[in-house]
């Protein structure tokens, strides 16, 4: 078990249904950022919220600086190579402010995510769709279309997985199934993910 993971159950013990899931979402995100894939997250509300934290934790360094390759640096010169720090490719479709308004007030709303997943994903991208409840339509049909791209497919959700569960490649249940408690479970859960994966890509991070 990779050392996050075992300090991540330690911390929340009941986690540890989760561990196994953890693990394999782990490793299809490295394997998606390995073949130059990205990750699209989406969700509702705190879930939306989750999503631009995730993205935020992979677009620069979380655990610690990640000081760019000699070769990078060696392209960029000067001030942005000292300034700039190695990333993970995460777009948060909730905060593609003006085409989910354009959409919403154009389209049904219900679809918003499914046209952006069709519009950005393509075979070998992942999407990350966060639900509490596991059956928030707009997510639902986002990863209908993440499918169709032939994308993997990541939920988080709470006990039950909802409708979203049949859709995942993986689906992350956290053992909770009141709102506030799921989305308390969430964000330890991408976390420990986020944290995984700039230890493979990025070296060690002190504890």
């Amino acid at each position: 078990m990779h050392h996050r993971l075992a300090t991540l159950i330690q911390r929340y013990p009941p986690l540890s249904v989760c561990a196994e899931d953890i693990a394999a979402v782990a490793k299809i995100l490295e394997a998606a950022f390995r073949a130059d894939g990205k990750l699209l997250l989406c969700g509702n509300g705190g879930s939306a919220a989750d999503s631009d934290h995730i993205a935020g934790e992979l677009l620069k360094g979380f655990g610690h600086a990640r000081t760019l390759p000699a070769a990078d640096a060696k392209k960029l010169g000067g001030d942005l190579a000292k300034n700039l720090q190695g990333a993970l490719p995460a777009i948060p479709l909730p905060q593609l402010t003006a085409l989910v308004s354009a959409f919403g007030n154009d389209c049904d709303p219900k679809y918003v995510y499914a046209q952006l997943t069709w519009g950005l994903g393509r075979t070998g991208d992942v999407l990350l769709a966060i639900t509490t409840s596991g059956n928030s339509q707009n997510v639902l049909h986002a990863a209908d279309a993440a499918k169709a791209r032939r994308m993997k497919v990541i939920g988080l959700t709470g006990a039950t997985g909802g409708k979203l569960l049949a859709k995942c490649d993986i689906c992350i249940r956290v053992p909770e199934k009141e709102t506030f408690k799921i989305q308390e479970f969430h964000l330890p859960v991408y976390h420990c993910l986020c944290l995984m994966l700039e230890e493979t890509f990025f070296g060690e991070i002190p504890e």
